[in-house]
């Protein structure tokens, strides 16, 4: 009797793989070949650079960076471990706040380390000024705010930025201790359409 339970099983998992290979052949056949002009990509790809700085700025009447999620009490870990923060901080084209409004860091960051202060940065950079105006960028990544550089992966992005991919260099630029707001230095190089 085991003979027959094997080669029925064996005719089960042959007719099983039959109509796996037929249903993908068929969806495969109905699925449209997208072109790029379609797209509105009929231009090369290309690699800019973007220079600004990010106003993080918790303190005062009108904060940027606004905490919606607190540590647990039970938490005594000096990264603020759960701690989950809301932005829509300035980007300027340089580091004083009153220069050119260069666009707005809209998203969160969550201090995600029981160990340091790392920080998952979850981010677009939308910009409202010059040839950029109405795109914007997509930032998902790891942030240890006290390391001299940080380099987070630019994951998409909008408008003239769509099928956006490259990386994002962050510097802090100067840090108020005592009121906690930051200026951070970013580079951004993104090959885009």
């Amino acid at each position: 009797m085991a003979p027959t339970f094997i080669a029925n099983r064996s005719a089960a998992v042959a007719a099983a793989v039959f109509f796996s290979l037929f249903l993908t052949s068929a969806f495969a056949a109905a699925e449209p070949v997208l072109s790029l002009e379609k797209l509105g990509l009929r231009r090369r790809e290309k690699l800019s650079h973007l220079h600004f700085y990010f106003h993080d700025i918790v303190s005062g009447r009108n904060p940027t960076a606004v905490p919606v999620v607190l540590p647990p009490q039970a938490n005594a870990s000096r990264s603020l471990f759960g701690m989950v923060v809301m932005t829509d901080d300035p980007l300027t084209e340089r580091p004083e706040i009153g220069s050119k409004l260069l666009g707005r860091v809209q998203g969160f960051y969550a201090s995600a380390s029981q160990t340091e202060l790392g920080f998952l940065m979850v981010m677009n950079f939308a910009f409202v000024e010059g040839k950029y105006n109405g795109s914007y960028l997509s930032i998902l990544g790891r942030n240890t705010v006290m390391s001299p550089v940080r380099e987070m992966p630019v994951v998409g992005g909008g408008g003239l930025f769509r099928f956006a991919r490259g990386y994002a260099q962050a510097k802090t630029y100067t840090v108020n201790y005592s009121t906690g707001d930051a200026v951070v230095e970013y580079n951004v190089y993104v090959f885009h359409y």
